[in-house]
Order: structure tokens, then C-alpha cells, then sequence
């Protein structure tokens, strides 16, 4: 049964928070550089956590909007559901990535409630949605309660929208449910290089600098995909301890390309709810990659300064409908809130005639 929800955090939690943020224990600069999140910046964002940020307000900012929770497979799920006042509005349900929540999308809501129902639910294990209490809720069983979740809405055609682990759900949601899937739009598509030699002597210079871009950021910046997807419960030990812990964990995909607030706004949502060991099941559970190419209408727009490049022949090879591509001069991995317009436009252009 659909239950109304509303983020109503206990004033004693707040008060425990800023108690530990009060008693950080900032480490010490490493030396060299390129080695992980500056403290600097770690400790300019606690202070600005204890002393000035207002988690009440970002309260207030969610609960704005309907919200629900429903037992599916066994789990409660969350969700945000705004229905459109046009007639022939199409449901399009959206999700958000790592360390990301259903924050992500608050920008594209005024942007698109005109033209499509909004269902933005909290993937199981993040923030608002229950922690799994078995095994094997892997991003295939994550589309499943998706496609369960639009049928109780009872929206019998319906598209979808990810970003970063949801551009990953969105595209299996398409391959489970290709009846009643009208198309699948996303930020990425994952499509990794097989290693085959002759596969890369077909790319274009274009492509050859997007896969290099692409093999600096496994390098360099992917430690926390092989720490999550191997040891995800060492890490929560830490995380569930240490608001400024989380904080800087978040904040490695986070940068300076989004606002203060919201980076803080998603780090107290995985403190509060104790989910960091949680968040990370989605990439420990097996996620075999499919055999056969994808058939469903799938569209990407993708961002300049996006730390994660979609290689179109890769992608070409992995899905066997991409029907729309664009590529933007500006923004990056959190298009939503970088650049909330022109997601949001592109969005509406996939979905013109998909009805």
C-alpha cells in the first residue's frame, strides 16, 4: 500500500551532527598533489556545515513535493511523484547516481512537470528508501521494482531518465519492460572496450581521445568503484562515523562544478540515514553485462567536462537503437544541476512523438 511520506529528521540527530562536526579531527596534507580531496577543502566545507548550512530548509525544498513509500520486493521504496495538469502528459520516471539522491533532479521538476508526470524515486539502499536486508539488488533487480512501481502508478507506457548508476538502471529498465518503455534517455552510456585490438583500430581520432580520457579516470580517480564493489562494509565502518568522513568521500565526484549546499545536502542525506555502506551494494552485486544489443530507443546527452565520456562506437556496438546523441560544449557529471535547462530541453526533444 502507497503510503504518503514527508524527510522529517529528528532535531537530536541534527544536534548529534553538529556535535561531530564541532569535534573533526581534520588529517594532516599529504605532500604531492593530485592524491585525493584537498583538506582545505574539507575543512571549509565542515565549517560551513556546522555554522552556516540549513538542512531545514533543504527539508522544506523536498517536502515540497509528493512523496510516497511502497513495499516492493519486499522493500520499502521511496519516491517523489508529481503529476502533470496536461492531459496527455507522459510518465517519465528518473534516477539519480553515486553520491548523488533524489536531489539531483529538484532543478529539472519546474522544468518538465508541464510536459511529463515525474516519479523520482530513491534507489533501495540510498537516503530514503530501505536498506536491503538480503543480497542481490544488483541494477537489473533495481529496473524490476522500477517497472513494478510504474505499473502500481498504473502508467502503462512510460520513459526513463538516468544519470551515472541511473543512466546504468534506466538501460536495463529498457530491457526489461520494452513493452511499455517508450525510450530510455541518459547522461552516459557505459560502453567499456572489449579489448580486442581491432576494435580500437576502428576508432576515430575523436574516439581515441574520449577512450584516453576514459582510461585517466579508471586510473586515476576510480579507487572508490574497487573499494565499493569489494569491500563495501570496511568502508561503512568509517563513513558511519565520521560526518566529515562521508563528506569527503562524496566529494571526490563532486568537485567545484556544483554548489556548496548542494554537495552538503547530499552528504547529510547519507549521514542521517546511514547508507554509505549501503549506497555501494548496488555495485557489489553481480551486474553480468548483457549478450545481445539493446533494441529500445535510446538517446544520450552528454557534457563537456563529464569525468565518465560516452564513446559512440562502443556504445553502437553495446545498443542497437540509439536514435538521438548530442553533445553540449558546457556542464559535466551532474548536468542536472549544472546545466538544468539544457538537460531539461533535451529531455523534452527525446521524448517529442514517444507517446
Amino acid at each position: 500500500m502507497m503510503r504518503p511520506y514527508r524527510v522529517e529528521i529528528p532535531q537530536e540527530s541534527l544536534d548529534d551532527l553538529t556535535a561531530r562536526l564541532a569535534a573533526t579531527r581534520f588529517t594532516r596534507p599529504l605532500p604531492g598533489r593530485g592524491l585525493g580531496v584537498p583538506v582545505d577543502r574539507v575543512r571549509q566545507l565542515v565549517q560551513y556545515w556546522r555554522d552556516g548550512y540549513d538542512w531545514r530548509a533543504w527539508e522544506r525544498r523536498i517536502n515540497a513535493h509528493p512523496q510516497f513509500t511502497d513495499k516492493i520486493d519486499g522493500l520499502d521504496v521511496h519516491f517523489l511523484h508529481i503529476r502533470s495538469t496536461r492531459p496527455d502528459a507522459l510518465p517519465l520516471i528518473l534516477t539519480h547516481g553515486w553520491p548523488m539522491s533524489v536531489v539531483e533532479y529538484l532543478p529539472l521538476i519546474e522544468r518538465l512537470s508541464d510536459a511529463f508526470h515525474l516519479v523520482i524515486p530513491s534507489v533501495p539502499g540510498f537516503g530514503f528508501s530501505a536498506v536491503p536486508r538480503e543480497p542481490g539488488w544488483n541494477r537489473r533487480r533495481v529496473a524490476a521494482a522500477w517497472a513494478e512501481l510504474m505499473r502500481r502508478l498504473g502508467y502503462e507506457r512510460y520513459g526513463a531518465h538516468g544519470n551515472d548508476v541511473g543512466s546504468l538502471i534506466s538501460i536495463e529498465l529498457g530491457r526489461l519492460d520494452p513493452h511499455r518503455i517508450v525510450g530510455v534517455h541518459v547522461t552516459q552510456i557505459f560502453s567499456l572496450p572489449s579489448g580486442d585490438p581491432a576494435e580500437r583500430a576502428r576508432l576515430g581520432p575523436d574516439d581515441l581521445a574520449q577512450l584516453a580520457a576514459l582510461e585517466r579516470f579508471m586510473t586515476d580517480r576510480s579507487a572508490y568503484l574497487a573499494l565499493q564493489s569489494t569491500q563495501p562494509q570496511t568502508l561503512a565502518h568509517a563513513l558511519a562515523d565520521s560526518p566529515a568522513g562521508q563528506l569527503a568521500w562524496n566529494l571526490q565526484l563532486f568537485g567545484d562544478s556544483v554548489s556548496d549546499d548542494y554537495i552538503l545536502t547530499n552528504a547529510a542525506i547519507y549521514w542521517l540515514t546511514d547508507t554509505a555502506g549501503s549506497s555501494a551494494l548496488i555495485g557489489y552485486h553481480g551486474n553480468r553485462p548483457p549478450t545481445e544489443p539493446s533494441s529500445f530507443p535510446l538517446g544520450l546527452a552528454c557534457f563537456a567536462d563529464d569525468f565518465f565520456p560516452s564513446i559512440r562506437p562502443l556504445a553502437e556496438r553495446d545498443h542497437g537503437a540509439i536514435v538521438h546523441w548530442n553533445e553540449y560544449g558546457t556542464g559535466g557529471h551532474h548536468a542536472a544541476q549544472e546545466e538544468p535547462h539544457l538537460l531539461a530541453d533535451d529531455i523534452r526533444t527525446f521524448f517529442a512523438g514517444r507517446r
